[in-house]
């Protein structure tokens, strides 16, 4: 069954986002709480690191770019495939640099990036309170190092993590419109 055209309340596009920034400035809080207001599915960026980046990572040791490079193409793989299937889609992920964010736009050059950032003590502070992960707080500074934050020619927008949760969620709903 067609559904009645009606140019005047069009079928709202599907959203394709990466929730963006260094180690504990709330990607996955924000990025799960995003894809229930969107209703779309949300993926841990963090879940498809191979072992030996995890094992890298444990023991206190930041990734370089070869490291990331097979982690960044199944992630691009994912977002790929959302936007073949048309379907909206969600990921935290670090997307560091420049580089990193161009490779996951050649999957859907639609993606939009929301920056979470914040100052160094809040994070730091986040990372000692978080436990279970694997990313130890001594890698917050390398982080910062090598991130290069959005440029204007990006899609998106930059978020300060002093906000409540539902607020930067709310912001990000906000400029998807």
């Amino acid at each position: 069954m067609a559904l009645p055209s009606n140019p005047a309340s069009p079928l709202p596009r599907p959203q394709r986002w990466v929730v963006m920034g260094v180690c504990g400035c709330g990607k996955s809080t924000v990025g799960a709480a995003l894809a229930q207001a969107l209703g779309v599915r949300y993926l841990e960026g963090d879940a498809f690191h191979p072992p030996a980046n995890v094992a890298k990572m444990s023991a206190g040791l930041p990734l370089e770019d070869r490291d990331r490079a097979g982690w960044l193409q199944a992630l691009a793989g994912e977002i790929r495939a959302a936007r073949a299937q048309d379907t909206g889609l969600v990921l935290s992920c670090s997307a560091l640099k420049r580089a990193y964010r161009d490779l996951l736009r050649q999957a859907d050059p639609d993606l939009r990036f929301a920056h979470l950032q914040g100052p160094r003590d809040l994070i730091a502070a986040r990372l000692a309170q978080r436990r279970g992960h694997y990313m130890p707080p001594a890698l917050l500074d390398s982080q910062l190092r090598d991130l290069q934050p959005l440029q204007d020619d990006e899609a998106g927008l930059v978020l300060d993590i002093g906000q409540a949760p539902q607020a930067l969620v709310a912001a990000i709903l906000s400029a998807g419109r």
